[in-house]
């Protein structure tokens, strides 16, 4: 009898939706075992995290109807091995935009104002007394913020950055460049600047991440373009880690090319670039940027639901590629 795999436990209400709809198996895999149910024909639908990678040799051999990702991102899939397969994909959007906006402006606001080491620094009694210049940092309002990436994530970044009284410039495909309507900007027509890419790098005070995984966005921000930002400037990644060069970015912070980064994500998740933590112009967070509890129950909800949809035989409401759905039939 077919089941539905599950391989971590997602919060409620998504295990009650998983059982009422069939049998789950719950148990964590490692990437051969996940090979290995996949194929086993055991399984029609894998209810996935970030950290399950579904390659084309896994899906060459894979006896599945779907994948339901708990993301919003599916760069651990095969988009294309998958459709070619009929394996249809679905994923949580819209959910997450607040809450990693809103972690968007806490790296923002950290790294400008030296949170972690000021915290760190009461903490081991340090502290004797206000001082004149004790961990002077950056300003925020006044300042210039560079969006790479202009999609619902970095909007909402825009949103709060102004309610700061920032700045804010916007790329919205980078490294290259598309036209964007005084229709498309909506709410934000007259109060955001469209600029190049080499412009979004150059004038920034802080440069903040928004765009998906990509060919082209993978070491989007390199040694180069680390190189060509102010000395001043920030870095803030709450994107995908692989669209920094980590190393890269290790250097540039030791040699003071750029002033401090704050990150959510890093290139070989978990694992660190040597050297990365023992940093201090660094704040480093564990992926937490849809971490609320009304963000990751909703996420487990709609990846439920979308798992649910096609063990019953029908279209997930959040398909990510839908073409493989009647590849599928």
């Amino acid at each position: 009898m077919s089941r539905i795999l599950v391989t971590t436990e997602i919060p409620a209400p998504g295990m009650d939706i998983l059982r009422a709809a069939g049998e789950v198996d719950l148990r964590e895999v490692d990437h051969q075992q996940l090979v290995e149910a996949c194929a086993s024909g055991g399984y029609s639908v894998v209810v996935s995290q970030l950290r399950d990678r579904f390659d084309a040799e896994l899906l060459e051999s894979a006896s599945l109807v779907g994948i339901s990702n708990y993301a919003v991102g599916f760069d651990n899939i095969d988009i294309a091995a998958a459709t070619q397969r009929g394996v249809t994909v679905a994923n949580t959007p819209g959910v997450l935009t607040d809450s990693t906006a809103d972690i968007a402006m806490l790296l923002i606001l950290s790294t400008a104002r030296r949170a972690v080491e000021a915290d760190a620094f009461v903490r081991s009694g340090a502290f004797t007394g206000w001082e004149p210049e004790l961990l002077l940092g950056s300003d925020v309002s006044g300042r210039v913020l560079g969006l790479a990436g202009f999609g619902r994530i970095a909007r909402a970044t825009a949103r709060r950055a102004l309610g700061f009284g920032m700045t804010v410039k916007f790329c919205p495909r980078p490294p290259g460049d598309r036209e964007v309507s005084e229709n498309e900007l909506g709410e934000f027509a007259g109060r955001v600047e469209h600029a190049s890419w080499d412009e979004i790098v150059t004038s920034s005070d802080f440069l903040s991440l928004h765009v998906p995984l990509s060919d082209s966005t993978h070491h989007l921000v390199d040694t180069a373009v680390l190189g060509a930002m102010k000395p001043s400037a920030i870095v803030i990644n709450t994107a995908r880690g692989p669209v920094v060069d980590e190393a890269a970015l290790v250097t540039a912070l030791r040699e003071g090319a750029v002033a401090a980064a704050g990150l959510d994500v890093y290139e070989r998740e978990p694992a660190l670039e040597p050297g990365l933590a023992e940093l201090p112009n660094t704040v480093l967070l564990p992926h937490v940027g849809s971490a609320t509890v009304s963000v990751r129950s909703e996420m487990a909800r709609l990846c439920a639901t979308n798992a649910a949809a096609m063990f019953g035989g029908s279209m997930p409401p959040h398909p990510v590629n839908p073409d493989a759905w009647s590849h599928a039939g």
